[in-house]
């Protein structure tokens, strides 16, 4: 049994997975990112360690509670937006998971977490990077959502205002995470 069915219920949202092939149900609106971030294995694994460790979460200016230091299939994580009281939680569980590879190219690794109850979304994102056969790191942000309710679609462009600021933010961590020194 796989993670995804082992909580059944817990997602309200079709298609629990759907990130890793890049597909999105029908009616939800769907992002799809991409960012060239550099050349090597080293941004590469840098790049990788980051998104696995929650650091893009981070460096996006979300505060980040994980049941696990490391994405790994069936992690819950509540991101926070905001500040203070005004912070919205975000709970999420990671739905797959691809490891870097010990050597070669092209390879790829990284996440994809879905929504659980109290999100202000019912969907799924996935943060990936890869490095092609030229050497190239390249950072794929992926997700697809809908409003949890009428609130939050109340807010239409307000929310989508948010989620292209944070995939912005997600961007800008991602280069910082490339352009920092050797990993240790």
């Amino acid at each position: 049994m796989t993670d995804k069915e082992q909580a059944p219920g817990k997602f309200a949202y079709p298609g629990v997975g759907s990130t890793e092939q890049g597909t999105a149900p029908e009616g939800y609106g769907h992002v799809l990112e991409e960012a060239r971030l550099g050349t090597g294995l080293d941004v590469y694994r840098r790049v990788a360690d980051g998104i696995l460790g929650w650091e893009l979460q981070r460096r996006a200016g979300l505060s980040v509670k994980a049941d696990s230091p490391r994405a790994v299939p069936g992690a819950h994580v509540v991101s926070g937006f905001g500040v203070g009281p005004f912070r919205l939680p975000a709970p999420c569980q990671v739905v797959w998971v691809h490891e870097p590879a010990a050597g070669g190219v092209p390879q790829s690794a990284g996440f994809g977490y879905g929504t659980l109850p109290g999100h202000p979304a019912r969907g799924e994102e996935s943060f990936e990077v890869e490095i092609n056969s030229r050497g190239e790191v390249w950072l794929r942000i992926r997700a697809f959502s809908r409003p949890a309710n009428w609130f939050y679609a109340a807010g239409g462009l307000v929310t989508r205002a948010a989620q292209r600021y944070v995939t912005s933010r997600y961007i800008e961590g991602a280069r910082s995470l490339a352009a920092e020194g050797k990993s240790e």
